[in-house]
């Protein structure tokens, strides 16, 4: 490389539309971001666990079908965790889990005033 090309490269400002420099947080936003996880995780943030039909009702306009399928990719992401005890089946948020909660509050603020 020449001076000068290296001295081009050394002050290029990052494309603004070239979201490969912060995969992180499209990770997180394609998560916490898809239609129920937000619900769901903000459901478990204010219990220590809960039977399926006590989420399903919370978030009563999800299906039970669309539920399950939410519930099974917040465990691959090890958001939720899925507890059965002597047959009863309940759902709590890991520690991962657990520290999406100032988030959620955040959230809340941020509807209350603008949404």
């Amino acid at each position: 490389m020449t001076d000068k090309s290296m001295e081009i490269a050394e002050n290029a400002q990052p494309d603004p539309k070239d979201y490969s420099l912060c995969g992180h947080l499209i990770n997180a936003f394609s998560i916490i971001g898809k239609k129920w996880n937000g619900l769901i995780i903000n459901a478990l943030c204010d219990t220590e666990a809960m039977r399926f039909r006590d989420l399903a009702r919370c978030i009563s306009r999800c299906s039970d079908r669309v539920l399950v399928e939410r519930l099974k990719e917040l465990e691959q992401e090890n958001i939720v965790q899925r507890q059965v005890d002597h047959g009863i089946i309940s759902y709590s948020l890991t520690t991962k889990g657990k520290e999406l909660k100032p988030v959620c509050e955040h959230v809340h603020n941020w509807a209350d005033k603008w949404a």
